[in-house]
């Protein structure tokens, strides 16, 4: 029998699910917790059915390669969706901290009384039906559906089909265990179909979601952004940006510089431009760049300034830094590699990354308090930290447990899109028949009316 066209098959889902959605955000806050947890224990239980899933996963990939593929791409590839032990105690993990954290359904963000005794209250409700495309590993999938879960939102997900067969244990894990702890079937979707008209179906089903939120590489994040019929939640794009201010303790700032690009260089939260203030780059930039290069194997793009710097120094054994092109300023990198430039202050550093945009996160380094303040007044970027590393932007860093992604969306929610970020807020109004005046209704024959009541 034929498989139902894609189409028609997402269609179908998303119905259900608009259904669905409107039940999910009055689910109590003890039975998403119980849930919640449940689901961590029942990950926990059954990690070594997830693992033996996951090794058929690998295997398929290898096939689906051919025998073409050199060893090295293999080798890239099956590193990429093999699963640890390490990683099922990951996912479990953070359900756990997802589940320990406060409900933001309901919380109550402003209350006043009006002189007329209206009392007005703004708060957090779901966004509704939230679609997700990933291509990244199962742990996002865990994570995202359970913080829509705990946010109230029903999610429909579509990941990576190298992942088709984990995914579907973890499905079938998390599911039995959320209904187990009373969440009704339904409250996520995870999409098993490989096809890839999925997501591009996902991407146009404007009238069905109310969201949609892209994981993975430049290529989906920009494929999303361009084709969304309905407000992309957030999307990870912006480029890092670390300006070294002429007042700076030089270990502090290399430590941070070094951990900001090397501690994980895919991440979307990784150093791309580094903007040294050209008094302090003689005493700093040209130590730095030498153990980057030699150290940590970072291709390192800089600017004439700093390639004349480096010329001075000998690199005997190593490859040298690369002038650095145009479209290398506007590039989120994700990769080992950095590009470097001299800044006469911080008024080019601050034109430098308004000009070459978005951003998403912006570091100054400076023991100068007023620098300090100045730059996070006027540095344009979804997070804006101060002698400390960028890769702290995320709700890991900030302190409030786990995130969807980041934004640096002009509107609702700049950074980490956490609990909180996953609802928006309505008014809820009290009264006791205020009316808007003038009544239509004269007050003489509004007197009479009330007479006549017994």
């Amino acid at each position: 029998m034929p498989e139902v066209p894609v189409k028609l098959y997402l269609d179908k889902i998303l119905k259900t699910s608009r259904k669905n959605a409107s039940h999910l955000g009055s689910i109590s806050a003890p039975i998403k917790d119980r849930a919640l947890h449940g689901m961590a224990d029942r990950l926990a239980r059954d990690e070594e059915a997830i693992l033996a899933a996951n090794e058929k996963d690998v295997d398929a990939l290898g096939k689906s390669f051919g025998s073409e593929l050199s060893k090295d791409r293999l080798k890239a590839a099956v590193t990429r969706v093999r699963m640890a032990a390490e990683d099922v105690k990951e996912m479990v993990e953070h359900l756990r901290i997802i589940a320990d954290r406060p409900d933001p359904v309901g919380a109550i963000t402003g209350r006043w009384e009006r002189p007329d005794g209206l009392i007005v209250s703004r708060v957090r409700v779901p966004i509704g039906v939230i679609g997700i495309i990933s291509e990244l590993k199962p742990l996002v999938t865990v994570e995202s559906i359970a913080l829509c879960l705990k946010s109230g939102n029903l999610s429909v997900f579509r990941g990576s089909p190298e992942w088709a067969l984990t995914h579907e244990v973890i499905g079938k894990s998390l599911r039995e265990a959320a209904k187990e702890s009373g969440i009704p079937d339904g409250a996520w979707v995870l999409i098993d179909r490989p096809e890839k008209d999925i997501a591009v179906e996902l991407i146009r089903a404007g009238k069905a979601l109310d969201a949609i939120i892209p994981r993975g590489g430049t290529g989906l994040r920009k494929a999303v952004v361009d084709g969304a019929r309905m407000p992309v939640l957030c999307h990870d794009g912006g480029l890092t940006h670390l300006y070294v201010d002429a007042d700076v303790e030089l270990p502090l700032v290399q430590n941070v510089v070094i951990n900001s690009k090397v501690q994980l260089p895919a991440a979307t939260n990784a150093l791309d431009t580094l903007l040294v203030q050209q008094g302090v780059a003689r005493h700093f930039l040209a130590a730095l760049i030498n153990r980057l290069l030699v150290e940590f194997k970072v291709d390192v793009r800089g600017c004439p300034k700093t390639l004349a710097l480096m010329g001075q120094m000998p690199i005997s054994g190593h490859t040298s830094i690369v002038p650095a092109t145009e479209e290398d300023w506007n590039r989120q990198f994700q990769a080992p590699t950095l590009s470097v430039k001299m800044v006469v202050d911080m008024d080019e550093a601050l034109a430098h990354i308004a000009e070459h945009g978005p951003c998403m996160t912006a570091v100054i380094a400076t023991s100068n308090y007023s620098s300090a303040l100045r730059f996070t007044r006027e540095a344009a970027a979804a997070a804006v930290l101060v002698n400390a590393s960028s890769r702290l932007h995320d709700a890991e860093g900030f302190g409030f447990g786990s995130d969807i992604g980041l934004s640096n969306a002009r509107l609702h929610a700049k950074g980490p899109i956490g609990l909180e970020q996953l609802t928006c807020e309505k008014y809820v109004v009290f009264g006791n028949g205020q009316l808007r005046l003038p009544h239509p209704v004269p007050e003489t024959y509004f007197d009479a009316i009330m007479l006549k009541r017994p």
